[in-house]
């Protein structure tokens, strides 16, 4: 851990985070007092001997936070998203809510962060698919997808499939990447422009077969391993290249077996850090940052300015690390409102997709009857590009993160434009679009993919529109349902307006789903409007829609524009989540108790600068976990 008295610019300083807003925070309680309003409103339900999953009397007993966090963590969860105390129990007053969660939320935040903020150890995860695909284009410079027949990756750590903890080797792998490479080189040196860019040098009457390939392989190892390579380390491929001259009798051929074996390589397909024997945080070397900062924001390898900078060591500067952000950032749009593809798509690609689901389009959500008529291949796309291109335009133009909740404008193509009944003149590719007043769009909320995943294929569900909006916006998933659960959502057939709502109602009324179901199904409600596809709808079934919806604590809404207000007091928590998404992303594997200081800092940070997006990306680039790595001793146990 980084001691307060040597690096105490990393240290967060506001021992809370307040509930709904920096400027909105309750009286503060003690100890004592957190435990009274324990004992009274949840230790008659939660005690020795209870079915409860958490027993809280025998918490209060103990009080030991770090031993207990995983529960502590929960309890804060559901106090609060008011799924608890269940409101037929006596009632837990706002104020008395608000200040059990900031003591709660405090007495976390002081434990896991009284010793400071810890790094990770260096990294050590294999490129991801999209990753290799990229980083293959940009060695090569050829514009196919080299990875379209390796195996899809599963997601890990905070949802997303660049967790270190999910990214081994099988033999699967072993022999697709071998057949990859060679597909790719291939591809190089069938084009005039890649084979240049490959063959640098050839054996001529003044360079030997030998000379030729040391030349070759001094300008491409360090690009194909991301840092300088050692003399050891090109004799030793100089060596692959004169046995397979002896072989092959031919330098072509013998080049290129010899650069396969380097893109088959653990330092072509690896992220490699080098190990320290550190206990106490040391800063990663520039090339290090270059990468982790490339593929963060690249899903790439870096480009040739980020490895000079690494070179001259200048890139370990704070200004020069924020100017790199910022041009990495930027993506130009012309003056009809398109984005030309610049090199940040990729992060708001894997990020949007996997952060909000939508990548399942086409894949596990496929609409049924009546919606898969209206289902093509060019509403699909624009869909999908929707959130992305929206996402891309927030980092490039630094804009707030909170256009995620609301919006005046959004990204429509020619399809997707008639979808939502938006007039102008659109193209296949998603342009820039201004919203008029009354079109019911503007934020994640309002777009087609968003409300899709959310649904079922035959209708839509409140419930799991609710669960997203919970789960996704707000990083507070509800519990599992419990086992006997009746699964009124699964149920087949045409359940409208006039009885879905009753049904619903109805589920709720049994103890084992309310304490949920009262958070869930009003959030979901609220989006009716919108049917499975995202088409708006003032009736459904020949019924008017009722978008009505009521939380726990009494707070009445309406429609989407409702929704988008609650979800604006709820902003900071928000942020929060997305910061901690995004730094997970980042730093390529799942978050620690210890990374929830990180993300508070952040947030703060964050909501200061008017809620910059670009804001966020820098924090994380300069934080800690990111800039820094650590070793353990012998005896310690891994992380």
């Amino acid at each position: 851990m980084l001691a307060r008295h040597t690096f105490p610019f990393i240290l967060f300083t506001v021992t809370v985070f307040p509930l709904v807003s920096l400027a909105e925070s309750p009286r503060a309680i003690d100890q004592k007092e957190a435990s009274r309003l324990f004992e009274t409103f949840c230790v008659d339900c939660h005690h020795r001997g209870s079915d409860s999953a958490v027993d809280i009397e025998s918490l209060l007993t103990s009080m030991d936070v770090r031993e207990d966090l995983n529960h502590w963590t929960k309890i804060e969860q559901r106090l609060y998203d008011q799924t608890m105390p269940p409101a037929e129990s006596d009632p837990l007053s706002s104020d008395d809510r608000k200040q059990l969660v900031q003591w709660v939320k405090g007495t976390i935040h002081d434990v896991i962060c009284e010793d400071g903020i810890s790094p990770s150890r260096p990294t050590l995860r294999r490129l991801n698919r999209s990753e290799y695909a990229n980083t293959v284009r940009d060695l090569l410079g050829i514009h196919v997808n080299a990875a379209h027949a390796l195996p899809h990756d599963g997601a890990g750590g905070e949802g997303f499939d660049n967790a270190a903890e999910t990214l081994f080797i099988s033999p699967i792998h072993a022999e697709k990447y071998l057949d990859a490479a060679r597909e790719a080189l291939s591809h190089a040196l069938l084009d005039p422009d890649g084979r240049q860019r490959l063959l640098i040098n050839v054996p001529d009457n003044n360079h030997t077969a030998t000379q030729a390939a040391e030349k070759i392989l001094v300008g491409f190892l360090p690009k194909a391993f991301r840092r300088p390579v050692s003399e050891n380390e090109i004799s030793d491929y100089l060596t692959l290249f004169e046995q397979a001259s002896r072989e092959e009798q031919r330098f072509e051929p013998a080049i290129r077996m010899t650069l396969e074996a380097a893109m088959t390589s653990p330092k072509f397909l690896f992220h490699l850090e080098e190990p320290t024997t550190s206990e106490e945080p040391i800063r990663i070397s520039s090339y290090e940052l270059a990468n982790r900062l490339s593929y963060f924001l690249w899903n790439s390898m870096p480009d040739t300015e980020l490895f000079q900078l690494a070179k001259e060591d200048q890139l370990q500067e704070d200004e020069k690390l924020v100017e790199q952000v910022r041009r990495m950032l930027h993506s130009p749009i012309d003056k009809g409102g398109l984005r030309r593809g610049a090199k940040v798509r990729e992060f708001a690609t894997n990020f949007i997709e996997q952060w909000l689901g939508t990548r399942a389009l086409g894949r596990e959500f496929q609409p049924a009857d009546p919606f898969s008529a209206l289902y093509d291949s060019e509403l699909e796309g624009g869909m999908k590009y929707e959130p992305i291109f929206f996402f891309e335009h927030l980092l490039s133009e630094n804009e707030s993160v909170l256009e995620l909740i609301d919006s005046d404008f959004t990204y429509l193509n020619n399809r997707l434009a008639r979808h939502y009944g938006v007039r102008g003149v659109f193209r296949e590719q998603p342009k820039h679009t201004a919203l008029a007043e009354g079109i019911h769009r503007g934020g994640l909320l309002g777009m087609s993919a968003v409300l899709a995943v959310s649904s079922l294929p035959h209708r839509t569900s409140p419930v799991l529109r609710g669960k997203w909006i919970l789960e996704t916006l707000l990083g507070t998933p509800p519990p599992p349902p419990p086992q006997n659960n009746p699964e009124q959502e699964k149920t087949r057939g045409p359940i409208y307006a006039e009885n879905l709502r009753k049904r619903l109602e109805e589920h709720r009324d049994d103890p084992n789903c309310s304490s949920c179901h009262d958070a869930l199904d009003p959030l979901g409600f609220s989006l009716e409007n919108y049917d499975v596809l995202g088409s708006w709808r003032d009736t459904d079934n020949g019924v008017a829609v009722d978008a009505r919806g009521s939380l726990p604590d009494g707070t009445l809404f309406s429609g989407p524009e409702g929704l988008k207000e609650i979800l604006m007091l709820r902003k900071d928590q928000f942020v929060r989540h997305l910061t901690s998404k995004m730094l997970g992303f980042a730093l390529g594997r799942g978050l620690t108790p210890e990374d929830r200081c990180v993300v508070d800092e952040i947030a703060i940070a964050v909501a200061k600068d008017d809620y910059r997006i670009q804001t966020m990306v820098i924090e994380i680039v300069k934080s800690v976990p990111f800039r820094y790595k650590v070793g353990r001793s012998e005896n310690s146990a891994p992380q």
